[in-house]
């Protein structure tokens, strides 16, 4: 397999982001095949046993084993890495089997971590479940002030942990000031980049140190596969994340890292048109007065839009509403859409919408909802690539069955 020379990796790096997403990490076999190949094999052979010595050694290049890496997943990887301007990458079979081995390859018992408090339902069920069995700390910090990051951090705190924008409130977290508190005590920063994408926003160009995905969302974008993504620096990579990752086995399929490798060829087309779709949703939804609360980033009347758009390009596909009546208002809505799919994805060509506090923050205990805003009356809008127009009009309509307007 003709693999990437490093004459070619400096040559790519210096390409275009559309560019690098279309041609970045192809290796061509010597078939020379135009699309990416797909190894479908769990292992390898060698020619002679010395080659199998030295390859689980680490002297000689090659592959031993799927679980710890597959020639597809690694096309997957470095295409990743490119877009990121990250040095390496290792996929995952899921986003939150990203999140899980970033966060335990780094902490043991005794370390506390420092995590924002507005994150997906399954990533706090982590924080709060998991990690405290092991001996853990964690504190939670509310994000939309810097001071409260300032007394969160402690001798032992070990990691820090954000999502931003958060799922489903939307809160924005200052990587750069948080990064430089981390380091302050040692500890590296954890991004979840999933709402902003490798497009809209670059962690590790802000101070973060690992960057975590769920590929699921917009890397794929087509409601296909699963997948995740763990990118950072070579020492990171290989002196912490590695030797959790080889022997605990969250890796992804070659089929699914196929997949995604082909997504990204269009992924710039999609989130722009996805992010521009949201951007006139949010402006337009805003005067109808049907809901009670409409955020979205890239308004000027969202809380933290200047540091959302000193950190992102773009204000996201994703647009948070609160209507007035609670569940029952919220579920009448929903059931009266013609359209837009009721679906717990984001990031997909369709438009889906989700009630989160009966869904994806369903494990989230109802106080600590009420808290971060993740009200019964709350749903959340992820916009597709279908007309803006006919985006508005059914959720107008639906709005007008729904005796909110």
């Amino acid at each position: 397999m003709k693999k990437d020379t490093g004459t070619r990796k400096e040559i790519t790096s210096k390409w275009r982001l559309e560019t690098q997403l279309v041609r970045g990490g192809l290796w061509r076999s010597e078939a020379g095949e135009t699309s990416e190949a797909m190894f479908m094999t769990s292992g390898f052979s060698y020619d002679k046993a010395e080659d199998a010595a030295a390859r689980f050694e680490g002297t000689q290049e090659g592959y031993t084993y799927s679980r710890l890496r597959n020639p597809t997943c690694a096309m997957f990887e470095e295409k990743m890495a490119l877009i990121e301007g990250a040095e390496a990458a290792r996929s995952t079979a899921t986003g939150m089997a990203a999140v899980q081995t970033a966060l335990m390859a780094i902490v043991a018992a005794g370390d506390h971590v420092v995590a924002s408090r507005a994150l997906f339902g399954s990533c706090r069920y982590i924080l709060e479940q998991i990690l405290p069995k092991f001996g853990i700390d964690i504190t939670f910090v509310d994000s939309r002030d810097n001071a409260n990051w300032d007394t969160a951090f402690r001798d032992n705190t070990a990691a820090v942990f954000i999502e931003t924008p958060a799922n489903p409130t939307l809160d924005v977290v200052d990587i750069a000031y948080v990064s430089k508190l981390a380091h302050q005590a040692g500890a590296l920063v954890i991004v979840d980049n999933v709402f902003a994408t490798p497009l809209l926003q670059k962690p590790l160009s802000l101070g973060a140190d690992i960057v975590v995905y769920s590929a699921t969302k917009h890397i794929d974008g087509q409601g296909r596969c699963l997948g995740g993504c763990i990118l950072t620096s070579n020492e990171i990579m290989d002196e912490i994340i590695m030797p959790f990752y080889r022997n605990t086995g969250p890796n992804m399929s070659p089929f699914n890292a196929w997949v995604m490798v082909k997504s990204l060829e269009t992924m710039a087309l999609r989130v722009n048109q996805m992010c521009d779709n949201a951007a006139a949703l949010a402006d337009t939804l805003a005067d109808t007065g049907a809901f009670e609360e409409l955020l979205y980033p890239g308004r000027k009347d969202f809380a933290q839009h200047d540091l959302a758009m000193k950190q992102m390009t773009k204000g996201g596909s994703v647009i948070a509403l609160h209507i007035k009546g609670g569940q029952e208002k919220a579920f009448k809505f929903l059931n009266a859409l013609e359209i837009i799919d009721i679906s717990n994805n984001i990031g997909d060509a369709r438009s889906l919408i989700t009630h989160p506090a009966s869904t994806t923050h369903y494990s989230v205990v109802e106080k600590t909802r009420q808290e971060l805003g993740i009200t019964d009356g709350m749903i959340r809008l992820s916009v597709g690539l279908e007309h803006k127009d006919d985006l508005i009009n059914d959720i107008v309509q639906a709005a007008k069955q729904a005796g909110l307007i």
